[in-house]
């Protein structure tokens, strides 16, 4: 059964894939070899309000990015996906700016994107194409080039360690809680470390990653495995997770390492570089969820009996995307009406006289009938802040996946309607 609280970063020493993880501070910044700043341009509204940061490696450093799906692809996308593909795979410095998306822009969009990085590579004397970019907020709006750039020449300028907290604020839009984790990774190679810090409350169905993640880690990796580490870690943390099923225009996760700990991943101790990825995370792909707009529940939905992973995930999401089914959930109610019907209207094999349904571990569902008399201690289980749900197929496969989602809230109607008021 699936808990919806899976720890995701230790709480003590344990081993993974050869190596011992164990919980760092400092977020994005942790690692060696990064420093970062965030300040208040005048983006946002509110005083005071982070909504521009700079991260900067010490040294050009290997780099990879996913990015999203929809074909609606925001300016920076566009220009951090160019770069990587221009450089092979280095960077040395990561902008991102809150409060406005520069989605939707045309070119002037495209001019502010570039001008961004251009500004950033200036003041750290790198190479243009070193700088990547992103950006999150309101679609539609022009940038304040008038504060962004004054911003940026003003973060580069007081670059430091141990800002990773601020930087973390910096990514908010309508997030309840930045987001930032770390762990330290021990080897028979060495010791490294890997950090992040991500944002995301609405719109968030990445099909790729998050609406903004940085990873970093000082592991001396190349672009290639690098890569291939996000993609790997990517799959059953930030693309296993939804909040309403929305794929945004500036989904964005990017990943540097600068080499610095001297501890070099190659096939050998590559585990360790991907279970060190894989923590962080899957700790930050949480948080988004439980971050939610609106959102009062954690919600795990694991499915089983599938015959394929891609079959258990597009079951997973399908009940993790029912308004119904979130709902339900929000109001604790045990409806594994709701949960069966969207099991079987996912497009995959589903044997309504096999399967089974439990919610907290109890049983709901099964052999085409009700358990109705376990309602009651089902529905105490969903009173809680962390709900699961477990469906099997029914159809006699042996492979399983979770998909993390929240329950519907009137908050959520709240915000999405007064969003641009």
């Amino acid at each position: 059964m699936a808990d919806a609280s899976l720890p995701a970063v230790p709480s003590e020493a344990a081993p993974l894939g050869g190596a011992t993880l164990t919980p760092a501070a400092g977020g994005a910044t942790a690692p060696q070899g990064f420093t970062s700043a965030a300040l208040h341009c005048g983006i946002k509204a509110k005083a005071g309000a982070l909504d521009l940061t700079v991260l900067a490696a010490d040294r050009a450093a290997s780099a990879a990015g996913i990015f999203t799906t929809n074909l609606a692809k925001a300016a920076p996308v566009l220009v951090s996906r160019r770069h990587l593909e221009q450089t092979g795979g280095i960077a040395r410095a990561i902008v991102v700016n809150s409060g406005c998306a520069n989605a939707c822009t045309g070119t002037q969009g495209m001019a502010d994107a570039e001008r961004m990085v251009s500004e950033a590579a200036a003041a750290l004397g790198c190479d243009v194409e070193q700088v990547l970019v992103a950006s999150t907020g309101v679609i539609g709006v022009n940038l304040k080039m008038d504060k962004v750039v004054p911003g940026i020449r003003m973060a580069t300028a007081a670059l430091a360690r141990g800002k990773g907290s601020e930087m973390a604020q910096a990514l908010m839009t309508t997030d309840p809680f930045p987001k930032e984790q770390a762990v330290t990774v021990d080897t028979g190679s060495g010791r490294f470390i890997v950090g992040g810090t991500a944002k995301g409350s609405g719109m968030i169905e990445p099909h790729m990653a998050t609406m903004i993640g940085v990873l970093t880690t000082d592991a001396e990796v190349s672009p290639a495995l690098l890569r291939r580490a996000l993609h790997e870690s990517a799959r059953d943390t930030f693309n296993a997770i939804t909040v309403d099923g929305e794929c945004s225009t500036n989904d964005t996760l990017l990943a540097i390492a600068s080499g610095a700990s001297g501890v070099a991943i190659d096939e050998k101790n590559y585990p360790a570089l991907l279970e060190g990825m894989l923590a962080v995370s899957r700790a930050l792909a949480i948080d988004i969820v439980r971050g939610g707009e609106g959102a009062t529940k954690l919600i795990a939905v694991t499915v089983s009996g599938a015959r394929t992973v891609s079959d258990a995930r597009q079951v997973a999401r399908t009940i993790a995307n029912s308004p119904l089914v979130k709902t339900a959930v929000h109001g604790a109610d045990p409806n594994w009406g709701r949960i069966v019907a969207a099991a079987g209207r996912a497009g995959v094999p589903f044997d309504v006289d096999t399967a089974t349904v439990h919610v907290g571990g109890i049983l709901l569902f099964e052999n085409g009938l009700p358990h109705d008399h376990a309602a009651p201690q089902a529905a105490e289980h969903m009173k809680g802040t962390d709900v699961s749900i477990d469906v099997n197929l029914g159809t006699g496969g042996n492979v399983e996946a979770t998909i993390w989602t929240c329950d519907l809230s009137a908050e959520y109607v709240r915000i999405n309607g007064e969003y641009r008021t």
